[in-house]
């Protein structure tokens, strides 16, 4: 049904989509948490700057991510420094920039969950001596986790569907920077539309079911919830 070429494309896209949505949540829930529970006065300017992507078009993000891992790019640079091959036009490079473009779409769901969490609860587990770490693990985190699921499928969505960033700072390379939606891009220009529709066809079912998927266990966690 699928060619060669098209099933390597789903392949690494849902590899990008996977390493993209991991490393998202490890940075993202202690960011989230940070912004939740902060009185920083000038804390909306580290939230407009996470929101950015939102409205910024992804060929500026694009642009702007290729300029820092460019080889005369900061990051760049210090991939080049530590022996690696450079990150633009690489698989790596595709990560990097995931991670910044679908930021916003965890870090801001598990913000909102956080929030939803009673001070109060947590007063309470600190005169029973609970410390930082455990109250965190035990008790936000298990009450934020219709949040973290939310923030796990959005980001693992978005990622499916990226291209403006992933062809500025990846190209379109065969075998490892050629994502689906860049696939797509290529079998339309050839007149290929048999091919484009399959993919396209593959990519709207599984955002659908990812999207349903997320309303159903939300709202499942609404009807058990206190």
């Amino acid at each position: 049904m699928f060619a060669d070429g098209d099933l390597m494309a789903l392949w690494l896209t849902l590899k990008l989509a996977f390493i993209s949505t991991l490393i998202l949540l490890v940075l993202g829930t202690p960011l989230a948490w940070w912004l939740a529970r902060s009185r920083w006065r000038f804390k909306f300017l580290l939230e407009a700057m996470i929101a950015l992507p939102l409205v910024l078009p992804p060929t500026v993000l694009g642009f702007y991510l290729l300029l820092a891992l460019g080889p005369d790019g900061p990051l760049g640079a210090l991939s080049t420094l530590f022996g690696g091959s450079g990150l633009a036009f690489s698989f790596s490079g595709l990560v990097i920039g995931s991670v910044f473009y679908s930021l916003p779409f965890v870090v801001q769901p598990l913000q909102n969950a956080f929030a939803s969490v009673h001070p109060a609860t947590l007063d309470a587990a600190a005169t029973l001596r609970a410390g930082p770490l455990d109250r965190f693990f035990t008790i936000a985190l298990p009450l934020a986790r219709h949040g973290l699921l939310s923030a796990a499928v959005l980001g693992f969505a978005h990622t499916l569907g990226e291209f403006g960033v992933v062809l500025m700072i990846g190209g379109n390379i065969p075998g490892q920077t050629q994502v689906v939606s860049i696939a797509i891009y290529e079998h339309v220009e050839a007149l290929d539309y048999g091919a484009a529709h399959g993919l396209s066809a593959l990519l709207l079912g599984l955002s659908f079911i990812l999207l349903l998927g997320i309303y159903a266990l939300n709202r499942r966690f609404k009807l058990v919830s206190p």
